[in-house]
């Protein structure tokens, strides 16, 4: 087998499409034969082949194990072969390519994560011995799969596994903390005694691949690592190898070598005190004084900083910060509350570690040195504006260096505010007046401090008297044109933006406006105007916004940002400029309306640029979704842009509906809300629908909601072409979902039923006896109930003949054919009148008391009358509560059934464009042509009391008057003569 593995492996890399795929397909038919995995690991352990070759059977061999190396696995691999290349896999470390010993090492710890140690005791063991022995290369390969072993042992999270890990930790740690400590002074001698770089290189791997397996031991192999001498003289020892390996890189710099393992070993020291800090936090609180001690002299004296590189100080200012931000370091605010002694230890060192002096140095460096604009970065502004003012957001402060110092300077203001308000604006008093254009030093030094005084807006609100800041100095600050004082205005209105919403008057807001509207002009840098959109929709987006004092910068506004987005050539520019005018539009309204005509016009040609872009995409959708609110019933202007959006983003057939599904979704609903009237374009959409349905579980809401929309927007045809498979579709997802989804289904349902009754009836027989069978068990929520209960109402109301076909089907389902049908209607009503007394919406209340009405008549058994009291207790309260009296006083004579259309305002007041969306008139005008909103309960009672009295008798029908109470009686008197 082997020679046809090999032959189909290089087939299998082949850039011919038609030798790939045919490869591929005889690949994963081979996956579960037997033998193939051994005929694999013989390929690439045979170092004669070509490296492609061996690379494509590790590959093959690493997917295989994800899918077939479990024991219950479908098609798993055989116990004996797998025992077979589990003794194999362990025989030779000398594989002689790095980049296929990183893949063998991999390989080994996926089996590892399922085996070790219980089917392969061995592993470990032999690992050790190797790493022992004075092979070099089968050392170094060794350690490299000791490393992935114990890193994927250490992700497994089951208690039993985190024990037997923390076993393995406490078998190993010792041996592997020597033997690392053996590699690193032999890296600092030989660094320092000048040997040749291949050695130092050798030595320094190999210390780095025993401190990654030492992080992931200490971490996550002991339940408090400060019970274990050997854990704690690691994290003591850390700090005092980071100081000597700087010096040591600061050497090998000097004699011209620069060595990327030297970096990477000196971050991961940094690492293993995070891990420690974030893990066990009160393991680390004696290392607390050492910690800021150590970040403070590497980050912010001269001596430090000399010595150090950009990720080191990355990594010493959020050490800094996470010994700051700790949770578990912060004690109650009655201190005596604070129950754990370490957290109270904690927090004193903190205090006595972090003086006024230490706060203002730290404070002012951030500041004058951390938050100044680089040359690189003012290079970047002249060549690529729109990548410069990209915000770093999400946890880019792990990794990059001015959000890094950005958030540790948040951090520690927050925290320390009386002490470093003062000295904060100390520095905005000595740089708050304009600067010489001339002197970029000076302009970078008031950037800085204008960020900082950004940042930290909230804490500086009773220290800085914004309104006249604004109105002396910084908009003058924006009327300076020279080319560096750009640095300025950009900060301005960044500056602005942070403190719209912390301390601005309403009165200065005009100015405002119309100082953005100015920045925004075309001939401004690039950069500036960006940050002012942002500015303006910081503006806009305070709760303070006044739209009628907006409206005179409403056109120029609008139109300078559809200009930028015009001009600007990233897809993450015009996705931001993009929401900036979508939040102009949904904050105006439709006061929008006469300016929207270019960028409706603009759009198409946007989406169709955007086809490799989603996330643009997605932009543009939420754009139209505003659009389409503001414009209401304008909005068939859009309607085969937004059509064809819909289509694209609504298909799941198509790739890029991933992306943009949910936006796509909404914006359906939108253009159904506000649609004036149904077009075959829209009506077409609801193609999509039933496979929506059946796929979309997450956003099923969603497409009910649309169902709804187009079930009001035009019932006949949309029930007629797509009603019986999306009936279909909802009654095979009712197993599936829990109460709020099939509520949702419900109240589509009940929709469908008045909106087009005996259509509706038809359509949805498959589904009512789900209904009637829950309704028969009554064991659900009470909203569920009530809907079911609803449900059957309308249909026994309207329908009666179905009614009667679906209690026939229940009873042969529940009963079989030996049931009798009139017990099941009999537990169908007890459920009934024991459940209406917990529906509160009056509509409903009497619909249930009407359904309940009709039974009294010629056709009803006696398992009905056996509930007779409760019937009429639920209908006569039902009459309680829906009854008003005109204003000629309490005689019953006069009352008025308040649900009746008698007295109630024409539907013709919905029309009025003011009352919500179309779908919201058009919902209000289905309401009132509801046949049950004409019938009046207390007539409809009266007679089928008469009916009931002819057809039982006299005698029969005392005798059913005497079981109701005497109260429910004298109420009843009130309404029908008994």
């Amino acid at each position: 087998m082997d020679v046809a593995v090999i032959e189909v492996l290089q087939q299998a890399g082949s850039q011919d499409p038609n030798v790939l795929k045919p490869a591929e397909q005889t690949l994963k038919q081979w996956e579960t034969e037997r033998g193939f995995y051994t005929a694999l690991y013989n390929v690439f352990s045979n170092h004669s082949l070509t490296i492609n070759i061996r690379w494509m059977a590790i590959l093959c061999f690493k997917n295989g194990v994800d899918r077939y190396w479990r024991k219950n696995a479908p098609n798993a691999i055989a116990e004996d072969e797998k025992e077979f290349l589990r003794q194999r896999l362990i025989e030779n470390f000398e594989e002689p390519v790095n980049q296929l010993a990183v893949q063998l090492a991999a390989l080994i710890a996926k089996i590892a994560r399922f085996d070790c140690p219980r089917e392969w005791g061995t592993l470990i063991p032999r690992l050790l011995d190797v790493i022992r022995g004075q092979n070099p290369l089968a050392q170094h390969r060794a350690l490299l799969t000791l490393h992935h072993v114990v890193k994927a042992l250490a992700s497994k999270c089951l208690l039993g596994d985190r024990r037997l890990f923390q076993e393995l930790t406490v078998n190993v740690f010792n041996f592997i903390l020597n033997l690392w400590n053996t590699y690193t002074e032999s890296f600092l001698i030989m660094a320092s005694n000048g040997a040749d770089t291949s050695q130092i290189q050798e030595a320094l791997e190999k210390a780095l691949l025993l401190l990654r397996i030492l992080r992931k031991l200490v971490v996550n192999g002991f339940n408090k690592p400060s019970e274990s001498q050997d854990a704690m003289l690691f994290l003591e020892i850390v700090f005092e190898r980071a100081r000597t390996c700087l010096e040591c890189r600061k050497t090998l710099i000097s004699r011209g070598i620069q060595m990327e393992v030297c970096d990477k070993f000196i971050i991961h020291l940094t690492k293993v005190l995070l891990g420690v800090l974030e893990i066990h936090p009160f393991c680390y609180v004696e290392l607390i004084p050492t910690s800021l001690e150590f970040s403070v002299f590497y980050c912010f004296t001269e001596a430090g900083q000399a010595l150090t590189f950009e990720r080191f100080i990355i990594q010493c200012l959020n050490l800094m910060k996470g010994v700051l931000l700790s949770t578990y370091y912060r004690p109650a605010k009655d201190i005596e509350d604070t129950k754990n002694p370490l957290t109270l230890r904690a927090n004193q060192l903190r205090q006595d570690f972090f003086t006024p002096e230490t706060l203002t140095e730290i404070c002012s460096r951030l500041v004058t040195h951390y938050f100044l604009l680089t040359p690189a970065d003012l290079e970047l502004w002249d060549t690529d504006p729109e990548n410069f003012v990209v915000d770093d957001c999400g946890e880019s402060w792990k990794y990059s260096l001015r959000p890094c110092t950005e958030s540790l300077f948040l951090a520690i203001f927050h925290r320390f505010r009386e002490v470093l308000a003062t000295v904060l604006v100390g520095l905005m008093q000595s740089h708050h007046q304009p600067v010489d254009p001339n002197n970029l030093h000076a302009i970078l030094l008031k950037d800085a401090v204008y960020n900082a005084v950004g940042l930290a807006a909230f804490d500086l609100y009773d220290e800085v008297n914004f309104d006249q800041w604004f109105s002396t100095t910084l908009k003058e600050e924006l009327k300076i044109q020279s080319n560096n004082y750009r640095i300025i205005r950009r900060r301005v209105c960044w500056l602005i933006g942070r403190w719209t919403s912390v301390k601005l008057s309403a009165e200065l807001r005009p100015e405002l406006y119309e100082l953005m509207v100015e920045v925004l002009s075309p001939e401004e840098d690039l950069g500036v105007r960006l940050a002012a959109s942002d500015a303006l929709k910081l503006a806009i987006d305070d709760f303070q916004f006044n739209p009628e004092e907006f409206s005179p910068y409403l056109e120029p506004a609008f139109s300078l940002l559809f200009s930028l987005l015009k001009e600007v050539k990233e897809c993450d520019t015009k996705m931001h400029i993009l929401y900036v005018l979508s939040f102009m539009i949904e904050r105006v309204g439709n006061e929008i309306n006469p300016h929207v005509g270019a960028l409706s016009s603009y759009l198409p040609a946007l989406w169709q640029q955007s086809e490799e872009h989603n996330m643009l995409r997605c932009a543009i959708i939420s754009t139209l979704i505003h659009l389409e609110k503001a414009l209401g019933p304008d909005s068939v202007v859009l309607e085969p842009l937004v059509v064809g959006v819909i289509a694209l983003s609504c298909d799941v057939n198509h790739e890029s509906h991933v992306y943009l599904l949910e936006d796509g979704l909404r914006l359906w609903l939108t253009l159904l809300e506000n649609a004036p009237a149904p077009t075959p374009a829209v009506m077409d959409l609801a193609k999509n629908l039933p496979a929506l349905l059946e796929q979309s579980y997450e956003n099923l809401k969603l497409c009910l909601y649309i169902v709804q929309a187009y079930v009001v927007l035009n019932p006949q045809e949309f029930l007629s072409q797509r009603g019986a498979l999306i009936i279909e579709t909802l009654r095979s997802l009712l197993g599936d979902l829990r109460a709020e989804g099939i509520l949702m289904i419900m109240i589509v349902l009940e929709i469908c039923l008045c909106a087009s009754p005996r259509q509706s009836a038809e359509l949805i027989k498959p589904v009512l006896i789900y209904i009637f069978e829950n309704a028969y068990k009554g064991e659900d929520s009470i909203k569920l109930m009530t809907m079911y209960l609803s449900i059957i109402a309308r249909v026994l109301w309207f329908y009666k003949d179905i009614f009667i076909q679906i209690i026939s089907e229940l009873t042969r389902k529940v009963a079989g054919n030996e049931g009798r049908e009139e017990a099941v209607l009999g537990q169908i009503i007890r459920v009934w009148v024991n459940r209406m007394p917990f529906t509160f919406q009056p509509e409903r209340r009497k619909l249930l008391a009407l359904a309940l009405c009709s039974l009294l008549g010629a056709n009803s058994p006696p398992s009905v009358l056996q509930h007779f009291p409760l019937i009429i207790s639920n209908i006569v309260e039902t009459l309680n509560d829906m009854t008003k009296y005109d204003n000629i006083g309490y005689d019953i004579e006069h009352a008025i059934d308040s649900l009746s259309l008698s007295g109630q305002p024409s539907p013709s007041q919905y029309e009025d464009e003011d009352y919500g969306n179309k779908h919201e008139q058009r919902k209000k005008r289905l309401a009132f042509s509801d046949p049950l909103s004409r019938v009046s309960l207390k007539d409809t009672l009266q007679n089928q009391l008469i009916a009931l009295r002819r057809l039982v008798g006299d005698n029969q029908y005392s005798r059913l008057m005497l079981t109701i109470s005497p109260e429910i009686e004298e109420q009843l008197k009130h309404y029908v003569s008994i």
